[in-house]
């Protein structure tokens, strides 16, 4: 059975609230499921089963296929990650790779310029109080925009974006209910713009005109801004904890070196996907003896995998690679090859070595908060102006307070997650989203959408 971790759970969080909520949480899960890698398979089970080609299937015939349907509408159905494979799947992906095709030197440099422009509305005479991932989302809209669009990112858009990819996250983490009409507001933006031939890019012949937009809406727009995001914010919160590292880079910005293994021992510890599920669409051998069947839930835990074959691995430690190459490891930040691997495996680290660069250039970086791969607390940080005299009587106490600010969540935040958490998976069972197109489709039918219902 699947436990999926919503939040950070804490030693004083009522016991009994931990249980209700893993236990419903658990409910999602009815399906046949194996988590790899378990005690009895380990990490060269996971690679093989990963990669097989009966470990295809995505969306149909899964119950956790709904909850994350509903999660992602609008458009969940032509989203890049849920499309069966295919020949839509083949079209939409291609799409996807040409978009963020481009010159290394010119996708940097409109990181850079995206973390600049968000950076330089902070004050540089006082220390600021940041959630990370709330600072940096705003400037990933911008750069997603400008790489769908070729152009710069409206005042109007980038807002219209962040909000959408903002009410997606949350609700992901069950940390708030969504907000459909919150999201509509950018499908109307995005359905103007694609019907009026703006953008310049060849877009999915197999999808129609609302299905164009759903897929950049899904894909570029929440996904990507959403996923680039929380990598941000996962890098910068490491070096705020780990001041020897963050010195480092601050002495020698152009280390790249230095830089490159301080985001894969980020990636190691915090991966972006906790679980990835998949399908089977056929017969696939566990063992001698265990064969998982066709229509098995097979979930695979990034963390689980990428604790194994370390010595000390819930310590962060950047240096552990400069003796190992990621090929050679249990590292597998941006998926495998052979089962679709994220299509921003070039592009991600170049954007995140710009933005990295780019705030450690101008703040030094302080928290207490905790860090947990899933960050429900949206990463909280000081970032001290370079410039700004030494104050360690103030920075003392706002320490303090972001210490117990951190602790205070943690517990109000368990139970807000087991309520709002419980409430979506009652909707979404209600709604059956993925379960109703699928009848539909083997029914003869064809829905070009799914109909968002209530505010869920």
């Amino acid at each position: 059975m699947v436990r999926a971790r919503t939040g950070t759970d804490t030693w004083w969080l009522p016991r009994a609230v931990v249980a209700l909520r893993v236990r419903i949480f658990e409910q999602v899960n009815g399906d046949r499921v194996v988590t790899l890698p378990n005690a009895a398979h380990g990490p060269e089970v996971f690679e093989r089963v990963y990669a097989h080609p009966h470990a295809n299937g995505r969306s149909e015939g899964a119950g956790l296929s709904d909850l994350f349907w509903y999660w992602l509408a609008p458009g969940p159905e032509v989203h890049q990650e849920h499309l069966e494979p295919g020949r839509r799947y083949e079209d939409v992906a291609a799409t996807t790779r040409r978009i963020v095709a481009g010159n290394s030197a010119d996708l940097s440099a409109a990181a850079a310029r995206a973390v600049a422009e968000v950076l330089d509305a902070l004050p540089d005479d006082r220390i600021s109080l940041v959630r990370l991932r709330d600072l940096m989302m705003p400037a990933w809209a911008a750069f997603c925009y400008e790489l769908v669009f070729r152009e710069p990112c409206p005042p109007q858009a980038r807002r219209l974006i962040t909000a959408h990819a903002d009410d997606v996250i949350t609700a992901l983490k069950c940390t708030g209910l969504r907000h459909p009409r919150r999201r509509a507001r950018l499908t109307a933006y995005l359905h103007e713009r694609v019907a009026a031939g703006h953008v310049p890019h060849r877009l999915p012949a197999t999808l129609s005109l609302p299905e164009q937009v759903h897929y950049l809406q899904g894909t570029f727009f929440n996904t990507a801004v959403v996923q680039l995001s929380e990598a941000t914010a996962h890098v910068l919160l490491a070096l705020a904890r780990h001041p020897d590292a963050q010195r480092r880079l601050r002495t020698d910005p152009e280390d790249d070196r230095y830089l490159t293994r301080v985001l894969d021992e980020t990636m190691r510890m915090y991966p972006l996907f906790g679980i990835a599920h998949r399908i089977t669409t056929g017969e696939i051998p566990l063992d001698e003896e265990t064969v998982l069947p066709a229509g098995s839930v097979v979930c695979f835990s990034y963390p689980g995998y990428h604790a194994t074959g370390y010595e000390r691995p819930d310590t962060f430690d950047p240096d552990r690679w400069t003796g190992l190459a990621a090929k050679d490891v249990h590292h597998i930040p941006y998926g495998v090859a052979a089962n679709r691997p994220c299509p921003a495996w070039r592009l991600s680290p170049l954007a995140l070595r710009a933005a990295v660069r780019e705030v450690v250039s101008r703040f030094r970086l302080d928290s207490t908060a905790s860090h947990t791969r899933s960050i429900p607390h949206r990463a909280p940080c000081l970032l001290i102006p370079r410039a700004l005299p030494p104050e360690p009587r103030r920075l003392g106490a706002l320490r303090r307070f972001v210490r117990l600010r951190d602790g205070v969540e943690d517990v109000t935040r368990g139970v807000r997650q087991l309520v709002l958490g419980t409430v979506m998976v009652l909707h979404a069972r209600r709604q059956r989203p993925a379960a109703r197109y699928f009848d539909e489709r083997r029914a003869g039918q064809c829905p070009v959408r799914l109909p968002e219902r209530g505010n869920g």
